[in-house]
Parts: C-alpha cells; sequence; structure tokens
C-alpha cells in the first residue's frame, strides 16, 4: 500500500528525474544529444531529492493545543461558572424563610398610662407546607445536572473544533510543501528548456507549455499560502486564544482512519451524548415544577408570639398568633397551566434534540465516508497507476519513442494525483473529528495499533 511519505519522495524524485533525462546539469545542455532509439532506461541520471525550504519556527502539537484549549477557553469557564450559578441557586430554592422580629406600641399618649402598652418582641415565623422547599430544590438540582451535561458538551466540542480546524491547517502546511518543490522543479524545467532551445535542441511549443504549467503552480502555491494564515487564525479561535503565534503544526495525516459504523454510533449518541440527557433532565425537572405548582395553594402557616407590657396596670402579659391564607381567588391556575405545557415542551425537546444530533452525525458520516473512499482509491489504485504511466513514459523517452513533453505530462499527473490524495485525506480526518466530538472521544485519533475508535460511555 502507497504511504503518504513514500508519494511525496516520488513527486520530488520523479519531477528531477525528467528534468535531469533532458539535461544532467546546465553545462551539458548545450551538448545533450538527442535520446537513441536503443537507449535503455538505465542510462538515465539517478533522480535526487530537492529539499523543501524551512524556517526555523516554534512548533505545535494537537495534544499541546487541545491541552491549551481546555485550559483557557471562555467557553468551558463560562460553562463552569454557570454549574456555581446554578448550584447557588439550588441551594437557595430549599432555605427555610427567615422569622421576623416585630417591635410595636399601642396608647402611648393615654393619660392613664403614659407609657402606652408595648409587644416588644413579636417573633413570627412562616411554616412551608406540602413539600414546597423540596420540590423546588429538587427542581434546581436538576438544573445543576443540566449545567454539568452542558460543560461536558462544550468540552466535545472543543476538542472537535480544535481537531477540525488542526487538520485543515495541516493538510494546507502539506500543500504548501508539495508545490514548493513542484515550483522549484517547474522552474528548473523552464530554465532546461530555453537552454536546449537556445541550443536548437528544443521546441518553442515545449518552452511556453512549460512557463504555463509553472505560473499555474505557483498561483496554486500563492492561495495556499495566503489560506493559511487565516486557517490559522480559525484554529486559535477554536482553541480560545486568538493572539496564539503562528507556528509550525507538527503531525501527519498519514495515519490509519477510524472505522466508525454508522447504526453504532448513532445508538450511542442517541442514548449517551450529553445533550439528549440534559434534555431528559429537562423532563424531570419539568415534571417536578408542574408539582410544585399543583402544591403552590396550599397555604402556609404562619405563627407568632410575642410578650406584652402594660404601663397602664404595670402589667405583662403574652400574646400568640396564627394566620392562613385562603385560596379562593388565586389558586395558582396559570402557573399550573403553564408547568403542564412545559412537560410537554421538555418531552418534545428530547425528540428535537435528537433529530438534531442525528443529522449532525449523518452530515459527519457522509463526508467521512466519501473522503475516505477517494483517499483510499488514490493510495490503492490512481497513484500507483500514475506512478506506473510516469516510468512507462520515461523509459520511452530514454528509448527514443515519446518526447520530453510526454514525460513531464506523466510527471504533473502523478503530483496532481498527490495534491488531490492530501487534499481527501484532510477532508477525511475534518469529518472523523467531527465524529469524534459526538462520540465522546478523549484519545483521538486513535494509535497506530488501534483498529477503530469505539464509541465510550463516560462513567
Amino acid at each position: 500500500m502507497v504511504r503518504q511519505t513514500e508519494i511525496a519522495g516520488w513527486v520530488r524524485r520523479l519531477a528531477v528525474a525528467g528534468l535531469v533525462a533532458a539535461a544532467c546539469s546546465q553545462g551539458m545542455a548545450q551538448t545533450l544529444p538527442p535520446p537513441r532509439a536503443d537507449a535503455p532506461a538505465e542510462t538515465l541520471p539517478t533522480p535526487r531529492r530537492i529539499p523543501s525550504a524551512t524556517v526555523a519556527q516554534p512548533t505545535l502539537t494537537l495534544d499541546g493545543l487541545i491541552q491549551l484549549g481546555l485550559e483557557r477557553n471562555p467557553r468551558l469557564a463560562q460553562a463552569a461558572f454557570s454549574i456555581d450559578t446554578a448550584r447557588g441557586r439550588a441551594l437557595q430554592a430549599g432555605l427555610y424563610p427567615n422569622p421576623t422580629v416585630n417591635v410595636t406600641g399601642d396608647e402611648l399618649g393615654d393619660r392613664q398610662g403614659p407609657g402606652g402598652i408595648w409587644t416588644a418582641p413579636y417573633v413570627s415565623q412562616e411554616i412551608v407546607t406540602g413539600g414546597k422547599l423540596r420540590l423546588s430544590r429538587a427542581a434546581a438540582n436538576r438544573e445543576v445536572d443540566q449545567a454539568t451535561l452542558a460543560l461536558m458538551t462544550q468540552r466535545y466540542t472543543l476538542l472537535s473544533n480544535v481537531r477540525q480546524a488542526y487538520f485543515e491547517v495541516l493538510t494546507l502546511q502539506r500543500r504548501v510543501e508539495i508545490l514548493t518543490d513542484l515550483v522549484k522543479l517547474a522552474d528548473a524545467s523552464v530554465e532546461q528548456t530555453r537552454k536546449l532551445l537556445e541550443a536548437k535542441r528544443g521546441t518553442r511549443l515545449d518552452l511556453v507549455q512549460l512557463e504555463v504549467e509553472a505560473e499555474r503552480l505557483r498561483t496554486e502555491l500563492e492561495a495556499t499560502e495566503r489560506e493559511l494564515p487565516a486557517a490559522f487564525k480559525r484554529l486559535a479561535a477554536a482553541v480560545g486564544v486568538p493572539s496564539l503565534p503562528h507556528a509550525q503544526l507538527v503531525g501527519t495525516l498519514d495515519l490509519p482512519l477510524p472505522d466508525y459504523d454508522l447504526e453504532r454510533v448513532q445508538q450511542f449518541v442517541l442514548s449517551e451524548h450529553p445533550e439528549v440527557r440534559s434534555a431528559q433532565i429537562g423532563i424531570e425537572r419539568a415534571r417536578l415544577l408542574a408539582e410544585r405548582a399543583r402544591k403552590e395553594p396550599i397555604p402556609n402557616v404562619t405563627v407568632g408570639a410575642g410578650y406584652v407590657r402594660q404601663n397602664q396596670n404595670r402589667s405583662g402579659d403574652w400574646t400568640i398568633g396564627v394566620s392562613v391564607p385562603i385560596p379562593v381567588w388565586n389558586r395558582n391556575q396559570g402557573n399550573i397551566m403553564a408547568t403542564q405545557a412545559q412537560v410537554g415542551e421538555a418531552v418534545q425537546e428530547v425528540g428535537r434534540v435528537k433529530n438534531e444530533l442525528t443529522d449532525r452525525l449523518a452530515g459527519a458520516f457522509r463526508d467521512y465516508a466519501a473522503a475516505r473512499r477517494r483517499a483510499d482509491r488514490y493510495r490503492t489504485a490512481i497513484l500507483p497507476r500514475a506512478q506506473e504511466a510516469y516510468e512507462l513514459s520515461r523509459k520511452a523517452y530514454a528509448g527514443g519513442v515519446f518526447e520530453y513533453l510526454r514525460v513531464l505530462e506523466a510527471q504533473r499527473a502523478v503530483a496532481q494525483a498527490n495534491l488531490e490524495y492530501v487534499r481527501a485525506l484532510g477532508e477525511a480526518w475534518k469529518a472523523a473529528a467531527a465524529i469524534s466530538g459526538l462520540t465522546l472521544e478523549d484519545h483521538w485519533p486513535p494509535a497506530p495499533h488501534v483498529p477503530s475508535a469505539e464509541p465510550r460511555k463516560e462513567p
């Protein structure tokens, strides 16, 4: 099976072989004889690899980017604060009402008792009935659960987004490397062909066609180089650090792609994804709130007691009181109706979330299956045949059967196939990264010895 690193070497070596077949060096360009019909292929010079221009710069790995995102992404920080907010509300929802202390004075201007009548203190306490506090706290605790699941959702969304952006940048880096080498080779071909034309051993048509090809490759290289900074900015935004300095990504596209079974993955996602679990908890919360609304008409009882000092006759007394609101006009009818409707909304929310996740999974799986199929075809069929065509044209040129232009055409076919192979691999990895977020995969991509990435249930 042809691997990407071998393919990259092919592109460089095969292109140089075509050039050297035309002229081994600038000194030979003026004296290169036309190929003989009986010249064997072995007489061609040995190809050499032209190294890519590299500049020492900081590097980043996928694991490092993910760790940075987990530490500094503001979305995760917001989700964590939301949990604390929900916990505070749950604590508050179950707290008992505070007692009330009153001090009152009556008949303060009475001539018989200038000191009046004082009730000090009068302490009252509202007694909550019907289990209202228990239900309120239980419903608020469901909000805590939902906030925790929202944090989990944000975490795996972060992992998925960073992985997708990482492979987008990595693909562009790889294309820049390939195109840089091809532009160098194309320029060298133009220069050698120009020397052959000056020596009247080439044709103007060959030179013009090579110049067009060189400009086409240069244009594609420049376009790809301009895409790279924007792609890196998207990666920085996915990590959550917009000021992340540009750096070379370390990694390879030539890893075994994970095997996903759509039916199994869908079953896992629709049962274990935190968005589904949050929606299911939402049903419990809505039912608790509905029960809480039905308990609201049960009146709370307020009891009180106090000491009364009567200054007229200089005596002390005690007073007690009990008050109960009578639910005659307001029996919480509107809130009961609203909470019952909210239960229905919560039930439908589960279906909506499952539909949305199914749509997202189907789209990612469609892109993944198509890109992986293209990559497999390029690796197993197109690239080997393009290589074979180049070898045959090379031998035919050495034997005097083909023109040099035919060799260059075969060389370009290999290069173009390699570029498309890299593009297909990049698209496959981006789609697989989207699936990995839905399947809650922490350790991804799988190690080379792992045959597949199985969905795992979080403990």
